[in-house]
């Protein structure tokens, strides 16, 4: 398992539901986790989301968001996968920075 952070301009609560937005996964999720229309088991009071795909090795992550300040939040995913470290922290990392990204887009077209 690895653990990844990324600070993002937004309300913890824009991205979260940007996060789990069934139709904008593809945007930001390990392809992985993505198959057979996977959904989250969300728990939106601590904004917090699981993912879990037996079928693809074993993937699994755990996404929560906390807000920082005003108007701002900390993402935090957790990857786990029958896959080197260095590699899955690649993937959590890309994964933020695409997650970041989709959210700034979606701020700035609203």
């Amino acid at each position: 398992m690895v653990v990844s952070e990324r600070g993002m301009s937004a309300p913890p609560e824009v991205v979260f539901n940007t996060a789990t937005d069934p139709d904008r996964l593809a945007a930001w999720l390990p392809a992985p986790l993505r198959l057979n229309g996977n959904h989250p088991a969300v728990e939106t009071g601590d904004l917090h989301a699981r993912w879990s795909s037996p079928e693809s090795e074993g993937w699994s992550a755990e996404f929560a968001v906390r807000q920082i300040g005003a108007g701002a939040a900390v993402a935090r995913l957790e990857l786990a996968a029958d896959v080197p470290d260095h590699l899955l922290h690649e993937i959590a990392d890309q994964a933020l920075a695409n997650l970041a990204r989709y959210v700034a887009d979606n701020l700035t077209a609203g």
